[in-house]
C-alpha cells in the first residue's frame, strides 16, 4: 500500500485526489489547519477515510512533523492562498504560503523522506502577459499578479530542488480547473450560483469584471488524474495540463444561462455592456468595474501535447459538460436552501 500526503486537501483540487487515491488504495494523510471548529471543506464526504495531520505551509517544525507522521512515498502540494484577487490585498501572505511554503515543504520532504515524490500545483497564471499562443512547457513567464509570482517561486524552487538534491519533484502547470466544488469567489462558481439564483427568482442580477477575459476550462476531476500521473513515470519533469480550447467570460455566462433556458442579448461594450433576458427583457447581467483586477490577464491557453504523448493524459469533461455539471448542481443547491426556509 502506498501513502499519500496532501497538502490543500479540504480544497476543490485535494477533495477530488483524495478520492483517486483512496480508489487506487492508497494510505491517505491530509494536511489541515487548526481552528476552532473542525472544518473539512470538500473532503467532509470522505473525512473518516483520511488521516488528518495539523500543519501549515509557513511554518517548517509542523511539516516535518507531517513527513514524519506520514511517512509518505507521495507528496501533493495543493495547498495555497489561490484567490487572484486577494493575492492584491494580501501580497506577503500570498508569497509566505503560495512560494516560501513550497520551500518549507520541499525542505521537510528533503530532511525526513528523501526519496518521496513530490507534485507542486503550479498555475497558468505564471504566464500572465502571455509571449506566445498557446502556452507550452517552453513559453517564457510574465507573471501580473502577486499570486503569480508567488507561484512563480513555488515553480522554480522545486525544479531547483530537483536538480540541487536529485529529488523527485515535478510541476503541473495547471490552466483553469473548475468544479461543482469550487468556491463562489472564483467568477465560475459566481457565474453558476447566480444564474441558479436569477432562475430561482432570488437574485435580480449578475455583476461581473471583464467580459472580455479568456480562459482555457477544464474539470478538476480530469485534472487531479494528471497529478497522479506524474508521480507514477519513471524521471520527475513539468508538464501544462490543459484543453488547447479557450473562452470568454462572456461565453461561459452564456452556456450557462442556456442551461436554465434563459438566453441572453448583450448590449453596449466595456463598463456599458450589460446583458438581458432576450424573452423577458430584463437587465440580468451587468459590468462592475470594481471586479477588474489591477493588472488583466487577458487570454490564456494551454498546449496538453507533452502530457498527453507522455503521460497518457487526456481530459474526458468538456466545456459544456462542465458548465451543465455547475450550474445543476447549483440548481440543486438553491432548491434545497428554499426548501430549508419554507420549513
Amino acid at each position: 500500500m502506498k501513502t499519500a500526503l496532501i497538502a490543500g486537501v479540504t480544497g476543490q483540487d485535494g477533495s477530488y485526489l483524495a478520492e483517486l487515491l483512496l480508489e487506487k488504495g492508497y494510505s491517505v494523510y491530509g494536511i489541515i489547519r487548526r481552528k476552532s471548529k473542525a472544518d473539512y471543506g470538500n473532503a467532509e464526504h470522505i473525512k473518516d477515510k483520511i488521516n488528518f495531520i495539523y500543519a501549515d505551509m509557513t511554518d517548517l517544525v509542523s511539516l516535518v512533523n507531517a513527513m514524519k507522521v506520514s511517512q509518505a512515498d507521495e507528496v501533493y502540494n495543493l495547498a495555497a492562498q489561490s484567490f487572484v484577487g486577494t493575492s492584491w490585498e494580501q501580497p506577503i501572505a500570498t508569497a509566505n504560503i503560495d512560494g516560501f511554503g513550497v520551500a518549507n515543504m520541499l525542505e521537510a520532504i528533503r530532511t525526513v523522506k528523501a526519496s518521496a515524490r513530490f507534485y507542486q500545483a503550479s498555475t497558468s497564471e505564471m504566464f500572465g502577459l502571455v509571449q506566445e499562443i498557446p502556452q507550452t512547457e517552453n513559453t517564457s513567464f510574465y507573471p501580473r499578479s502577486p499570486y503569480g509570482v508567488a507561484k512563480l517561486y513555488g515553480h522554480w524552487i522545486t525544479k531547483n530542488y530537483r536538480e540541487s538534491y536529485n529529488l523527485y519533484a515535478c510541476s503541473g502547470i495547471l490552466f483553469n480547473h473548475e468544479s461543482e466544488r469550487r468556491g463562489k469567489e472564483f467568477v465560475t462558481r459566481k457565474i453558476t450560483d447566480a444564474v441558479a439564483r436569477i432562475k430561482q427568482g432570488i437574485l435580480n442580477i449578475l455583476e461581473l469584471g471583464n467580459m472580455d477575459s479568456k480562459r482555457d476550462w477544464g474539470h478538476a476531476k480530469d485534472y487531479v488524474y494528471a497529478m497522479w500521473l506524474m508521480l507514477q513515470q519513471e524521471k520527475p519533469d513539468d508538464y501544462v495540463i490543459a484543453t488547447n480550447e479557450t473562452r470568454s467570460v462572456r461565453e461561459f455566462v452564456e452556456t450557462a444561462f442556456n442551461y436554465v433556458d434563459i438566453k441572453i442579448a448583450w448590449e453596449g461594450s466595456g463598463v456599458d455592456e450589460i446583458g438581458r433576458d432576450a424573452i423577458a427583457g430584463r437587465t440580468i447581467v451587468k459590468v462592475n468595474p470594481k471586479f477588474f483586477r489591477p493588472a488583466e490577464v487577458e487570454a490564456l491557453l494551454g498546449n496538453p501535447a507533452k502530457a498527453e504523448k507522455e503521460l497518457g493524459w487526456k481530459r474526458k469533461i468538456t466545456f459544456p459538460e462542465l458548465v451543465r455539471r455547475m450550474v445543476g448542481n447549483d440548481m440543486a443547491l438553491v432548491a434545497n436552501e428554499l426548501n430549508c426556509r419554507k420549513l
